[in-house]
């Protein structure tokens, strides 16, 4: 089923519009040394957007069990640099395209993945996309339980 709604997301959902400018985002911070951490989380970001279901965005402390660089105080200043250069800028881009989906209700999957987007995009430095199972693993070894979880993609 995550195949078949990635395939729909892209040819008329028109998510590889996010996609690209994720990719863009990646090329204007590979321009300089100092964006290269941020270039890194805008290509995972890219994959994110092409292929939104059936994955999910995690912590990497959650994942790994250990805080990283990342996942630390470093990585919390990278995500606040973020935010003010590229992360309100997609997170709007995701907004916008979440609401000219869900105008129908055969794009209300489609609003929702971009809802998802826009909530990543805001603060991607310390996460890694892993699939659905991954993420539940990760989530159940941090003792958070289904209902804690709440709606799961």
């Amino acid at each position: 089923m995550a195949l078949l709604l990635n395939i729909l997301w892209n040819v008329p959902g028109l998510g590889f519009i996010p996609a690209l400018l994720w990719l863009l985002a990646a090329g204007i911070m590979a321009i300089t040394v100092i964006g290269l951490p941020w270039a890194r989380a805008c290509l995972m970001m890219a994959s994110y957007s092409f292929a939104p279901f059936g994955r999910r965005l995690v912590s990497t402390e959650d994942l790994n069990g250990f805080g990283t660089i990342g996942s630390g105080p470093l990585g919390w200043l990278a995500n606040l640099i973020w935010f003010l250069l590229a992360g309100l800028w997609l997170c709007i881009a995701h907004l916008t395209l979440a609401v000219s989906t869900a105008v129908t209700i055969i794009g209300l999957p489609f609003a929702w993945a971009h809802l998802k987007l826009a909530a990543a995009s805001l603060f991607p430095v310390g996460k890694r996309v892993v699939p659905n199972s991954v993420a539940d693993a990760a989530e159940l070894g941090r003792g958070r339980t289904a209902g804690e979880r709440g709606r799961r993609d």
